[in-house]
């Protein structure tokens, strides 16, 4: 079935790869206003050699959309529901934007279930200076949930995006539940518990112990020197794409890939020299 009744939330899913496949299967989370297509571009390759989950948060896509629930830690308890219910203990998790929260919010809450990261221009770390806009935007996300969206989506391309890319996200976005789209938001940004802005983000992202590969924007380069700062796995890296946009890993899908599966198979290659170390 690639729907999972998890209680108060209905999510949709799909589950792919070789029914034997070695190692620890990935689970790929998409961001606000987006769904489990962002990753049909990687699917092909990934699923040839992983078992692959690949959800809708709760009001994206083709999941049900309750009224609350939609903060990162809370997206993150409903994972940890589905990955019961498919009987997957470890995951090494990929997520995009809010998607980078999510899977934070995994491996720093249930840190047994996150074997790795690899977070796609994190939606975390925002200074001081460019959250000062956020409330503005919490409340017209609130008022007019499209109309906000839409306007905001413009930062997220380059002149080398394709046009293709701008209006499959615009469909994305209303195809979202509106509420999903303003209380999503404003659980990066605001609340007691938020991680989002720094310094929140700096206390709540060090408690990640698993390796991390991130993958930063150009707009957002300088976002990757804060990260290594923050990082406890040696094997962690913070990378930045020269011209990529937001939605690098949909620009770039075959240079995404080779990054991050090279990366990945360097974690194998360590964990193997761990296991052949004499006690």
């Amino acid at each position: 079935m690639p729907f999972a009744e998890l209680g108060e939330v209905r999510l949709f899913y799909t589950d792919d790869g070789p029914p034997a496949a070695a190692g620890v299967p990935l689970l790929l989370v998409h961001g606000l206003g987006a769904d489990s297509h962002d990753w049909v571009p990687h699917l092909p390759r990934l699923t040839a050699g992983h078992r692959v989950i690949a959800p809708d948060l709760r009001g994206h896509g083709y999941s049900s959309a309750p009224e609350a629930g939609y903060r990162p830690r809370e997206l993150a308890a409903d994972l940890v529901r589905l990955l019961d219910r498919l009987e997957v203990p470890r995951v090494t998790a990929f997520g995009h934007s809010l998607g980078a929260l999510v899977v934070s919010a995994l491996a720093v809450e249930h840190p047994g279930r996150v074997r790795a990261l690899v977070c796609v221009d994190p939606g975390y770390g925002q200074p001081p200076d460019v959250a000062a806009a956020f409330p503005a935007m919490i409340e017209g996300l609130r008022a007019d949930p499209y109309g906000t969206a839409l306007a905001n989506d413009a930062w997220c391309y380059t002149a080398a995006s394709p046009p293709w890319l701008r209006e499959w996200h615009r469909r994305k976005i209303l195809g979202t539940a509106p509420h999903a789209l303003a209380e999503g938001f404003a659980g990066m940004f605001s609340g007691d518990d938020q991680f989002g802005v720094r310094p929140a983000a700096d206390a709540y992202l060090a408690r990640r112990a698993c390796p991390v590969l991130s993958c930063w924007s150009h707009a957002r380069a300088e976002s990757a020197d804060w990260e290594r700062g923050l990082f406890k796995h040696p094997a962690s890296r913070a990378l930045v794409w020269p011209g990529g946009g937001h939605r690098l890993h949909a620009e770039r899908p075959a240079e995404f890939l080779h990054v991050a599966t090279a990366w990945l198979a360097e974690l194998d290659r360590l964990d193997t020299l761990d296991k052949e170390m004499p006690a």
